[in-house]
């Protein structure tokens, strides 16, 4: 099957989040399945392009004040996939993805508007799959444009369209005027379609006119069908549930796994666990810490640093959680008051709280390693990947029992040596306390401690089995448009225009 895969976001091109692994590794993954995938992002001043070749020279944009003339660049094929780069410089070719520490850049409704109306055109030339399958609101209108504007096109009478939320907080909203702007139908503007409170919501329009709607864990999906975590959407999903469903993100173990890690300072496995003790003297090295008994377990933080994360819980216990027997690591940047909390604590217990305000992907390849255990106290988490890579590492994780967080950690039992982690479920900062003395108590048994790192370690969150799931969701999408099993298409010819 061909499908193609409309992101804003994917490595190894351009990255602000998990968005980008995704894009990066779901693709190869269903390549290596046999199907024929491509993938299209927009060109942003961050993407390096080895040979860049131009494949579609111009498309016409139409916008309500003035056309607008895109191209698109081919970045060549990597482990079976074709990257397409919708290029429009004076949208893309900026300092940042999104916009500035100051908020979102202004014109964000027309960048990937834009991007959007381009690859279905591009798609045209470049081979018209079976399935788009669009990621976040940035691309939701894709499937509004093919069920609204190109209804009538028979150049995608057939074609079906998956719709992936990474994270409901994110929606795209805009004034009302930003319909006709865009050249898009008034009669979106209602509550059955792309209406929200006064505001045209994009997100909204892709779960109003996607064939199916997939999240990134079994449980988020069941969790934006509510009040607490639908952002105001749970209705709209609640009336589609029938096509909702949850597949959790994989890993690349590729770059996340002990014992090919080129970051850390030794290599361990689970039958030779004895470098994790280098990887932590290395570790704390890297923090500053000094003269630390090597008894004391470490407990690693990588994250954005916001309330979602649960750091606001982190604030309320964090004078009390500094006089246990333990160290803590943090990696990570955001909120000013967490990034201040964190610093406070840091000069007031210099060789228990230590702390790097910045992202590092070598410092954090060091905590997955050296850390003993990690922490992902999060209010919401769609899926979550670090919890997954401290597995591998045989860093237990202590988590709340949300989102993909509940779907990857089972909590440990000493009594039959089962259980991966520590979960907690009421968000409050005494409920995150205790969970952590109670995971300080089991390392305290070092041979049971032992049977916890190695059950995770042992645990596979590879691509492969959740490419499957998705190459299911693709059937059923192809089989409801009625789309035939479609011919590769023809190779395009640079400079065409469309």
């Amino acid at each position: 099957m061909h499908i193609s895969f409309v992101a804003s976001e994917g490595v190894p091109f351009s990255k602000t989040g998990g968005l980008a692994d995704v894009v990066g590794a779901l693709p190869r993954s269903l390549a290596a399945l046999g199907h024929q995938v491509s993938v299209y992002l927009p060109r942003y001043r961050q993407t390096k392009l080895t040979e860049p070749a131009t494949v579609v020279r111009s498309i016409t944009v139409p916008f309500d004040d003035q056309y607008r003339f895109a191209s698109v660049v081919s970045g060549g094929s990597q482990g079976g996939v074709h990257f397409y780069f919708v290029e429009y410089p004076q949208y893309f070719d900026r300092d940042a993805l999104y916009g500035t520490p100051a908020g979102d850049y202004p014109d964000n409704a027309e960048r990937f508007a834009l991007f959007s109306r381009a690859v279905l055109e591009a798609s045209k030339i470049l081979g018209v799959p079976q399935v788009f399958h669009c990621h976040d609101w940035q691309s939701a209108l894709v499937p509004v444009l093919l069920r609204t504007v190109y209804a009538e096109d028979p150049a995608f009478c057939d074609v079906g369209t998956v719709f992936t939320i990474h994270n409901m907080g994110y929606q795209g909203l805009f004034p009302p005027d930003t319909l006709p702007l865009l050249m898009l139908p008034w009669d979106l503007f209602t509550m059955s379609k792309m209406e929200f409170f006064g505001q045209v919501n994009f997100l909204k329009g892709a779960l109003t006119y996607s064939d199916f709607i997939t999240t990134v864990s079994r449980k988020y999906s069941q969790e934006i069908q509510t009040a607490e975590y639908g952002f105001g959407l749970e209705g709209v999903l609640r009336d589609r549930a029938a096509t909702v469903t949850g597949i959790l993100n994989g890993v690349d173990y590729d770059e996340w796994s002990p014992q090919t890690d080129k970051f850390t300072a030794g290599k361990f496995s689970p039958q030779d666990l004895s470098a994790k003790a280098k990887c932590k003297q290395d570790l704390l090295a890297a923090f500053g810490v000094k003269n630390a008994d090597p008894k004391l377990p470490v407990i690693g933080i990588v994250s954005r640093f916001a309330a979602q994360k649960g750091f606001d819980l982190i604030s309320q216990i964090a004078d009390r959680l500094a006089r246990e027997e333990m160290i803590i690591v943090a990696l990570g940047a955001g909120d000013k008051t967490y990034e201040e909390m964190f610093v406070r604590l840091n000069k007031q217990f210099p060789n228990k709280i230590a702390v790097k305000v910045a992202y590092d992907n070598a410092i954090a390849h060091k905590i997955e390693a050296g850390s003993d255990m990690f922490l992902m106290p999060s209010r919401y988490e769609p899926c979550g990947l670090n919890q997954i890579y401290s597995l591998k590492y045989g860093t237990v994780p202590i988590v709340r029992a949300t989102g993909g967080l509940d779907d990857t950690i089972e909590p440990w039992d000493a009594r039959n040596g089962k259980g991966t982690g520590f979960k907690f479920t009421e968000y409050n900062g005494e409920s995150l306390l205790l969970t952590v003395k109670q995971a300080l108590q089991a390392y305290r048994d070092q041979t049971s401690w032992q049977v916890l790192m190695r059950n995770g370690m042992n645990k596979d969150f590879s691509w492969n089995a959740s490419a499957r799931e998705y190459g299911k969701i693709y059937e059923r999408v192809r089989q409801l448009r009625g789309a035939p099993a479609a011919p590769a298409p023809e190779k395009a010819l640079v400079g065409v225009s469309s």
